[in-house]
């Protein structure tokens, strides 16, 4: 058979490199009735570096993306005009939408004749997508998915066996949230898919959030009930064994990805730079890095303890991202072939850690952030606000 996908592959020279994905399934068609053989697997082909699915969009990349996190209800509401204005008026020039939400829903309904369709965990959010990402276009705003993996609630309600059981429930967190196994080659599939059509609408980069275990999974990973899957014949120690299903997942998502010139970012915790790995969670931050186009750690000073010698990191901004970068700095520059760096940073207050623990967080101490990050050579940023009210009046690129 290998000569029959030689054949069909060097038909395809004179195509166009981008083609769509009916234009594909047409061309095999044509090959079978012409040459008389059974057409060669359309996964192959797909794959084949001659083809390359094609939204009709058009977006470039920013000199350096500076963006900011958009909900589906505010995608799909009348705060999206609000957040243009914002963008059109300032330095800024990306937005990260929740395509799947922390709940495990999608943010808008997928047609019938998407593969997602008969999963029923879409929600009216944002209207009509397609349109949403072609004014976008028009606005040359440089358009992030971000799709929530393991933290997945509705996944595991519809699917326990795709979870963690807790005697005969499914585990819970603190907060109510459950998470799916990652572990589980379907729980990577149905992610993987999500992003896929996420890549057809038109969006230029796949942000993956919540890739990892729960949190502190190290001290009830013996005593919930899951399935290991293909890791169980592993003879790495149960850290190890974390870190490589973690990691495996994020290779996967991009090998799956490649045909659709897509960009694969990984949100992750910025205390993972500063260790080996996170033993719980199973986030190694160099081996995750080996596997992206872009690293977004989440530094967010109020989500520090004493850190750096930092007693109180919320109240110093700028000293807390000048210590995270030296050390994010050292980690990539190890590495072979390193991602783009692209922090998470904080324009939000934090009222929880008690009075005289923070700040205030305005205009100040955003732009020290951004500061701290330029003065150790890292141009690219994200910030987040999870009801999307930013600070007015910051200079993006101080």
């Amino acid at each position: 058979m290998k000569w029959i996908g030689s054949l069909l592959l060097a038909s395809a020279v004179a195509m166009p490199l981008a083609v769509q994905a009916d234009d594909t399934k047409n061309d095999l068609e044509f090959a079978e009735r012409t040459y008389g053989f059974e057409t060669i697997d359309e996964g192959i082909v797909a794959g084949s570096k001659l083809f390359r699915f094609d939204s009709g969009l058009v977006f470039e990349y920013p000199d350096a993306v500076r963006g900011i996190y958009v909900t589906g209800h505010s995608a799909g509401g009348a705060r999206f005009e609000k957040l243009l204005k914002l963008i059109d008026s300032t330095d800024l020039n990306a937005m990260v939408i929740d395509i799947k939400d922390d709940f495990g829903n999608l943010t808008y309904k997928p047609k019938e004749d998407s593969p997602l369709f008969n999963l029923d965990i879409g929600k009216p959010y944002i209207k009509d997508p397609h349109k949403m990402l072609e004014t976008l276009e028009e606005q040359k705003v440089y358009p992030i998915a971000r799709i929530v993996v393991f933290k997945d609630s509705v996944l595991a309600e519809k699917r326990p066996e795709l979870s963690f059981m807790d005697g005969d429930k499914v585990w819970k967190n603190g907060r109510k949230e459950s998470f799916v196994n990652p572990f589980m080659k379907e729980v990577w599939e149905h992610n993987v898919e999500i992003a896929i059509e996420a890549a057809k609408m038109g969006f230029k980069e796949i942000q993956f959030d919540y890739v990892r275990f729960p949190e502190g999974f190290e001290k009830r990973h013996e005593t919930l009930k899951y399935s290991m899957d293909d890791y169980k014949e592993s003879d790495l120690d149960p850290i190890q064994r974390r870190v490589e299903a973690v990691t495996d997942f994020v290779a996967y998502a991009r090998e799956q990805l490649k045909p659709y010139d897509v960009d694969v970012s990984v949100d992750i915790f910025g205390y993972s730079a500063t260790l080996p790995e996170a033993p719980g969670i199973g986030q190694n931050f160099s081996k995750i890095s080996e596997n992206v186009d872009v690293i977004s750690s989440m530094i967010y000073p109020s989500h520090w303890t004493s850190y750096f010698g930092i007693a109180k990191p919320d109240l110093e901004p700028y000293r807390l991202v000048t210590e995270y970068a030296k050390v994010e700095n050292a980690k990539l520059g190890a590495l072979e072939n390193p991602p783009v760096s692209r922090p998470w940073l904080q324009d939000f207050s934090a009222p929880w850690l008690g009075k005289g623990n923070y700040l205030r967080y305005g205009k100040a101490e955003v732009e020290a952030q951004i500061k701290a990050l330029k003065e150790n050579g890292i141009n690219e940023y994200l910030l987040w606000n999870a009801n999307n009210n930013y600070t007015e009046g910051v200079d993006y690129t101080p």
